[in-house]
């Protein structure tokens, strides 16, 4: 199960979650990390688009901590039916919702977090990384070694998709 922060603009209009520039470059970096996202349930830790108004534009917003806990209720349900063996926190947002407190994604990332080892409410293992918009904002020196180091943490997944 991988769990994003909100829709985007594209995902608010489409009712899909990821098919927007940060959904395709996730199907490129799973696909390079020899991940077959249908094998993948995809949903998103707030379920509503917080943007702004430019122009004819709709500019992202970062959900606050009381949207997150309203739509914490969604997540719940989606995990108790999914049962899902891994978890993976795509970004600051999932992962604050994921083990119900702020969580430092670069501390916690590259490795498999155990159910039990943290300390959330979920009996799933855990995987945080990046959000693969972060990708899409790093400067251009850094964006292939940033795009690699995602596939790295992604490649984790293997084991729990066969």
């Amino acid at each position: 199960m991988l769990v994003g922060e909100q829709p985007g603009d594209q995902e608010d209009r489409t009712g899909k979650p990821f098919v927007g520039p940060a959904g395709k470059l996730l199907d490129r970096a799973l696909t390079d990390a020899a991940i077959d996202r249908k094998a993948t349930y995809v949903t998103n830790a707030v379920k509503h688009f917080k943007f702004e108004p430019r122009g004819k534009r709709r500019i992202h917003k970062k959900p606050s901590e009381l949207q997150i806990s309203a739509c914490h209720q969604w997540l719940e349900r989606e995990l108790a039916l999914l049962r899902p063996a891994l978890v993976v926190a795509l970004g600051a947002t999932a992962a604050r919702a994921v083990f119900g407190r702020a969580t430092a994604i670069e501390k916690n990332r590259g490795h498999i977090i155990a159910g039990a080892q943290a300390k959330s409410a979920l009996d799933a293992d855990l995987l945080v990384t990046v959000h693969p918009s972060f990708l899409l904002r790093v400067p251009d020196e850094d964006r292939d070694e940033a795009y690699e180091r995602f596939v790295a943490d992604l490649k984790l997944i293997r084991p729990y998709a066969s």
